[in-house]
């Protein structure tokens, strides 16, 4: 299994676990795989949710650029209810599993077929 496949299943776990959703696996593998090498980094796997200038770089280099959304109100309080289904008191947000859950809000699963 490599180290990628182990980060999926983690993640998936996350989901399960965690917010108590059965998790797409095709879409949480491709949005892992757009996370690119930052899944590997410690710091950079995991989202702060109170740290205003990570969620800044969330809506605007996810939500904005990736999946091409405008910007908005709606993304700041899509971001506050994924950080809130996460659980803010969960230190470990990953970061694939924040996108993977903002990509369901929005609908957006087409972006990664």
């Amino acid at each position: 299994m490599s180290k990628r496949d182990e980060l999926i299943a983690k993640y998936a776990a996350d989901i399960k676990d965690k917010i108590g959703q059965t998790p797409d696996m095709d879409l949480l593998t491709k949005v892992t795989i757009g996370c690119g090498p930052s899944i590997y980094n410690a710091d950079a796997a995991t989202v702060s949710g109170s740290d205003q200038s990570e969620l800044d770089t969330v809506k605007k280099n996810f939500l904005i650029k990736k999946l091409g959304l405008a910007d908005g109100p709606k993304l700041d309080e899509a971001i506050a209810s994924v950080i809130e289904q996460y659980g803010k008191s969960n230190r470990n947000k990953y970061r694939a599993v924040v996108y993977y859950l903002l990509t369901k809000h929005f609908g957006k699963e087409a972006i990664y077929n």
